[in-house]
């Protein structure tokens, strides 16, 4: 068992290695990384480059724009994924397997690949050069609405028989009886997106035209230009913009695992 564990601590380290390399030079002021012998660990603690690129860019105004994003895209996931995944179900209809099917089926085309028709459309809505342009492409997953249905399929159909002798409707039932019991998958869904939309950089950089609408990501890899040399700036800058995200899963990795046990036991 000590093995086992050793080696798992090592993995660990060896996973963490460029987050923890990050972090080593973002402490090294005006060291170059690259320089022979190079730099990787600090010689000394030093938060000058975070006081620096803090005063060099708006980070305020960036990160109010990936809070927005952020929190729209979540929400948008979180409720197009329930109201998806509840009827394939917890329904019974013709074709409801061959509609599950075909979801499950778009899983395997690229993401990117689909930039072309969504930057088409976003234009199409006059929706370009906006929070909600970044945000539609990425509302709804199938992965999510996959997690979704495995969960509800293992709701207690007892659940929803009391909620129709009581008279409510399907869409009471499924908001105040089903979702409460689904907590766990609507946590995996939050972080997961959580993540996704606070580190995303290519799509926004493509549907805003306006630089002071960039998320967080955008706006570091925007500027990454004008201090290319600085790469404590850089790493800094990374670092800061990051940390909300692991203090995020910090909080709800208990609810993550719960959330997918289930799917996988489902």
């Amino acid at each position: 068992m000590t093995i086992i564990y050793a080696l798992l601590v090592l993995l660990a380290l060896f996973l963490m290695g460029p987050f923890l390399w990050l972090l080593s030079v973002s402490l090294m002021p005006g060291r170059n990384i690259f320089s022979s012998p190079p730099a990787i660990f600090p010689t000394f603690i030093d938060f000058d480059n975070y006081v620096k690129v803090w005063k060099f860019m708006d980070f305020p105004k960036y990160m109010l724009n990936t809070v927005i994003i952020t929190v729209l895209g979540v929400v948008l996931n979180v409720l197009l994924a329930s109201l998806t995944g509840y009827p394939l179900a917890v329904f019974r209809f013709k074709g409801k397997n061959l509609v599950f099917t075909l979801l499950i089926a778009t899983m395997i085309i690229p993401s990117y690949t689909a930039f072309i028709v969504h930057y088409l459309t976003i234009q199409e809505f006059h929706l370009g050069n906006t929070y909600l342009g970044v945000v539609l492409p990425g509302a709804v997953s199938v992965f999510n609405i996959f997690l979704m249905r495995q969960t509800f399929i293992h709701i207690p159909t007892d659940v929803r028989d009391s909620g129709k002798m009581d008279g409510a409707s399907e869409f009471r039932i499924w908001w105040q009886l089903v979702l409460p019991l689904v907590k766990p998958a609507l946590a995996v869904i939050s972080l997961l997106e959580a993540m996704s939309f606070w580190n995303s950089f290519l799509w926004p950089i493509v549907i805003l035209n306006d630089t002071e609408l960039y998320p967080l990501a955008a706006a570091l890899t925007y500027l990454n230009g004008q201090f290319a040399y600085n790469f404590g700036w850089i790493a800094a800058g990374t670092m800061i913009s990051v940390l909300p995200i692991i203090i995020l899963f910090l909080f709800t990795q208990r609810y993550y695992v719960e959330g997918l046990a289930g799917a996988v036991k489902g």
